[in-house]
């Protein structure tokens, strides 16, 4: 097995409305979904974004689209107008968890 970045293997879209952040993963290949779902865990989650999500994290498969979709709570430090944050937005999460990193097979010819 080799560890790869989730951008080896996947795409992502993140937005946000008030504190909540929405991020879409979705597999560049079908092949590549199951380890998605198999490594890309509520736990792990919530440990690669610890300090920036205070609070719950919902995941969402969605195997007809091979995706899977993070719904972030508390995420925004109150959200666009109230937060004291230098990057108060959504849309910079999806670009985050591409570093989050993914076993995949040897045969799978992943760099």
């Amino acid at each position: 097995m080799a560890k790869v970045k989730l951008k080896e293997i996947a795409h992502a879209r993140s937005g946000d409305k008030g504190n909540t952040v929405n991020i879409a993963v979705f597999a560049n290949h079908k092949d590549y979904y199951p380890l998605l779902v198999e490594q890309m865990t509520v736990a792990r989650m919530t440990a690669f974004f610890k300090g920036l999500v205070l609070g719950e994290i919902n995941r969402y498969e969605l195997p007809n689209i091979e995706a899977l979709n993070f719904v972030c709570y508390e995420a925004l430090d109150g959200g666009g107008s109230s937060s004291m944050r230098i990057d108060h937005l959504g849309k910079c999460f999806g670009s985050n968890i591409l570093r989050f990193e993914i076993e995949v097979p040897d045969s799978f010819n992943v760099k």
